[in-house]
């Protein structure tokens, strides 16, 4: 009605239409918004009530939520995704676990695994295109054989990192010495992730998750060819040192993307 009687009093039709669309969605089969300025009326609504709720600590509880709070939070979440917006939630900490929640569930119903979507979420996650775009680019790197070799490599990587880092009291993060390498083998894995990370980097800067999977990619081969010819823990404790930095580059270069110590398997 209020659609009707904005039009008949004269107001231009996006203003009309943001009046009618305002409390939309209210259910997972209402359509959302589309227009801008609809957009931005909807947004506004749903944040002010959340963001309300919250300052008079009024949340929802269990099975208890008589304020429709959750729908407001899904209602953000499939106006920011089905319309493709870069949308930064400046919210406190305790409302963007909230919606981490709500957005958790989303994922799911959709089809997403439940590692795969905490491998991609932390607690300062704040940008819901850009959360979904990690978990579908992830799912499609581990759906190949290069992704689901390379994860069974990062786990072994992180495996011995963990074991030593917890050994020596200290987390190896130091820089890669190419004159300590003593087989080739360390050589093209050091050369292979110094490229990946510079354009992984450059992917991720660009918000193109699926380019930066696919540079991950193509560790799995010097990943495979180190293991099979490498020691880590070899007897001279400098070449120990620098084969375990050069797993730790390997993790900080895949952990530019998602979590991989989340993903099962």
């Amino acid at each position: 009605m209020g659609r009707y009687y904005a039009t008949a009093q004269g107001e231009p039709s996006e203003i009309a239409n943001a009046v009618e669309m305002h409390y939309k969605p209210v259910g997972p089969s209402d359509r959302v918004p589309t227009e801008p300025v609809s957009i931005a009326v909807a947004l506004a609504d749903k944040l002010n009530v959340l963001t309300s709720f919250w300052s008079i600590d009024e949340k929802p509880t269990g099975s208890r939520d008589p304020f429709a709070l959750r729908r407001a939070a899904l209602g953000i979440i499939r106006i920011i995704s089905e319309n493709n917006l870069r949308f930064t939630l400046k919210v406190d900490a305790d409302l963007l676990a909230f919606f981490h929640d709500r957005l958790k569930v989303t994922l799911r119903d959709a089809g997403a695994r439940h590692d795969l979507v905490d491998a991609v979420l932390s607690s300062d996650s704040n940008d819901i295109l850009q959360i979904s775009q990690r978990a579908e680019a992830l799912s499609t790197l581990l759906a190949t054989d290069d992704g689901a070799n390379l994860l069974a490599g990062y786990k072994r990587a992180a495996n011995i990192l963990a074991a030593e880092e917890k050994k020596d009291g200290t987390r190896y993060d130091g820089p890669v010495d190419q004159a300590a390498f003593r087989l080739p083998e360390e050589e093209a894995l050091a050369f292979a992730v110094d490229g990946v990370h510079a354009a992984v980097a450059a992917h991720v800067a660009k918000d193109d998750y699926k380019g930066a999977m696919a540079e991950l990619a193509t560790l799995r081969a010097p990943v495979d060819a180190f293991f099979t010819a490498v020691l880590v823990n070899d007897a001279d404790p400098a070449v120990r040192v620098n084969r375990l930095n050069l797993l730790a580059r390997l993790r900080v270069t895949m952990h530019l993307v998602a979590d991989f110590s989340k993903v099962a398997g």
